[in-house]
Formats: structure tokens, C-alpha cells, sequence
């Protein structure tokens, strides 16, 4: 089994007991680690192997899986923040699929909400926002024509704005 899990916003703590808990309990652990805060392999227990995958391919990552279902082993891919935004997992979901591989999600705290944390700030406000829009400037992944910077800023809702990839 392989268990995607959010590492959160930074900050140890900030993981959720469900992700800490599933990391301790790994046979291998699959991080990223130029973006998640190595201090979280502390969760894991002290003979679960670790991958960095700063530097590997997809292919290698879909290796290590393999290798970990095929020896019987419970793996996590652990991800910066919350997997469901530009958590770059819906590659590794297809070719886990056509492996027959099964694998869950565990979600993080995004930065979104770990800025609003930080910030003591509120997105939606009654009479002022019940919307907000979380969206991020072109790099190297292009954004829509449609979702310029300048028409999602015509809503007058709040929006949040992610790193963009260089």
C-alpha cells in the first residue's frame, strides 16, 4: 500500500496525526526534499528506508514503489503541503493505476491556510467574501489564458497566490 501523504506548511507540528502516525508506520518513505521540512523523517521508525526524490525521476520514484509492493513493504510518498493543490501527484496516481498499485491520500495543511494562520486573518467574511481564489502566476508550467491574474482579480474575492515554478 502507498500512502500519499501532505507534509503540511513547514512547520513540524503543523502535520496531521493521521500523516504522522502513517509515517511512523512505513516500511519506506519517498520525500520531497527540497520542499518538505526534513525534521517530519523523525516520525519514521529507525529502520524504514528513505528516498530523497529532489533528484529523482518519476521513473525511479515508480521503482522504489515497486520494489516496496513487491517485497511486501507499506510505503509513503510524503509531498509538501496538501497533495490536492500543485502537489504534482496526478502522474504518480496514473502510473500506480497501471500497475494495479493501490494508494490513498492523507491531506496536509496547506500553506494557504498556514499563511492565515500566521497572519491571524480570515479568507471569508460575512457581507464582504464567501469566496476565494487560490491560484498562481506562470513559470514553468503555463497557466489558462482565462485565469490571468487580471480577470480572477475582477471578482474582488480574496486570493491567495502560490509559488510558481521558474
Amino acid at each position: 500500500m502507498v500512502h500519499f501523504v501532505g507534509a503540511g506548511s513547514g512547520a513540524v507540528d503543523l502535520i496531521t496525526v493521521r500523516g504522522a502516525k502513517l509515517l511512523g508506520e512505513a516500511d519506506v518513505v519517498i520525500y520531497a526534499g527540497s520542499l518538505v521540512n526534513p525534521e517530519l523523517l523523525n516520525y519514521c521508525k529507525e529502520d524504514c528506508e528513505i528516498h530523497n526524490s529532489a533528484k529523482m525521476t518519476l521513473e525511479q520514484v515508480i521503482d522504489v514503489i515497486k520494489n516496496a509492493e513487491n517485497a511486501g513493504k507499506t510505503t509513503v510518498r510524503l509531498h509538501t503541503g496538501d497533495s490536492s493543490i500543485y502537489g504534482a501527484v496526478r502522474e504518480q496516481f496514473d502510473e500506480l493505476d497501471k500497475l494495479d498499485i493501490e494508494y490513498d491520500v492523507c491531506p496536509g495543511v496547506s500553506a494557504f491556510c498556514g499563511a492565515a494562520s500566521a497572519l491571524k486573518a480570515e479568507y471569508t467574511l460575512p457581507d464582504v467574501s464567501q469566496t476565494v481564489i487560490i491560484t498562481r502566476t506562470a513559470g514553468r508550467t503555463p497557466v489558462p489564458e482565462r485565469e490571468s491574474i487580471k480577470d480572477l482579480a475582477a471578482q474582488q474575492s480574496p486570493m491567495v497566490m502560490g509559488l510558481s515554478n521558474s
